[in-house]
């Protein structure tokens, strides 16, 4: 997970407990099939607040599992800027998977990215491209939890778009001040109690 230098950090988990090793070995496995079924989170989430579509790196939709290089494609309420298209979106820059005797985790993280459907290299996200939000699935034990942190987040409020650089601001200050909480705190939730 990368180190939190500046901006804020956010983290949101969700645990739970298994009665055996192999019961907890196939519930990590199928929360990991959820977490990389993105087009399924605003479905998954308790309180969905935005919706989630996974593309391939030209901004296709496309109905897989996630894998590096993949974009999300990002709708959160209210306007969207100009950069996206209306979207917001992050690219997947690391897929990982560890396993000990004992433990399994994968990780997933993601970082704001230009809008790969129009050519704009200018970032099409409310953050700054320094912040990343890692969603993991751990194993533990009995134990599996659902993850999401967030980090080094700053408003993207330098771009060309004067209308985006206010909207961006407002984003990242709500977010700042833990309004995203909740759609990571309900994903979390959705990915160990959904079914």
């Amino acid at each position: 997970m990368p180190k939190q230098e500046i901006g804020t950090e956010m983290n949101a988990v969700e645990k739970k407990v298994l009665n055996s090793e192999q019961e907890a070995i196939e519930f990590y496995e199928a929360v990991k099939q959820k977490l990389f079924n993105v087009s399924c989170w605003a479905e998954i989430s308790k309180v969905p607040i935005s919706t989630f579509k996974l593309t391939d790196p030209s901004g296709q939709e496309v109905n897989r599992a996630a894998k590096e290089g993949d974009y999300l494609k990002i709708d959160i309420p209210g306007p969207g800027t100009s950069t996206g298209e209306g979207y917001d979106w992050v690219v997947i820059e690391e897929i990982r998977e560890e396993k000990t005797e004992n433990m399994d985790l994968t990780s997933m993280t993601v970082r704001p990215a230009a809008n790969p459907e129009n050519g704009n290299k200018d970032v099409a996200h409310f953050l700054k491209d320094h912040a990343t939000s890692t969603f993991q699935v751990r194993r533990i034990g009995l134990e599996v939890s659902a993850e999401e942190h967030g980090r080094n987040e700053v408003p993207n409020s330098d771009t060309d778009h004067t209308l985006d650089n206010i909207r961006n601001t407002i984003v990242g200050w709500s977010a700042k001040i833990g309004f995203s909480y909740p759609q990571w705190k309900s994903l979390v939730v959705g990915l160990i109690e959904s079914r």
